[in-house]
């Protein structure tokens, strides 16, 4: 029986709050750990629609290339970048983290 996107979207948060602090991980990882694998749009898509409310470190999720995935409107890229670099994450010059490095392995 398929997961609703309420239980999704609970896995995914669950999982997202075990990343440690100066660690990333990728959207497919967080998919995969939260036993949704091949999903990595549904957890962009749960921590797009994260409720203020609920405090989770969702900027250390970024995308398979290690980039700070692009989004339509808002500031909320410089964010996560800026928070990143306060917990010691560092980029390159062409705006990418090393995931051999940084990568949290879950």
């Amino acid at each position: 029986m398929p997961l609703s996107n309420a239980d999704s979207y609970q896995r995914i948060y669950k999982t997202v709050k075990r990343i440690p602090r100066g660690r990333v991980a990728t959207y497919g990882q967080i998919a995969t750990l939260a036993g949704l694998d091949g999903h990595a749009r549904q957890v962009g898509y749960a921590l797009h629609s994260l409720p203020d409310e609920i405090h989770i470190p969702w900027h250390r999720v970024i995308n398979a290339k290690g980039e700070i995935s692009p989004r339509s409107g808002g500031d909320s890229h410089e964010l996560q970048r800026m928070l990143l670099e306060e917990e010691g994450v560092e980029f390159s010059l062409d705006g990418k983290v090393s995931l051999k490095r940084y990568r949290w392995k879950g």
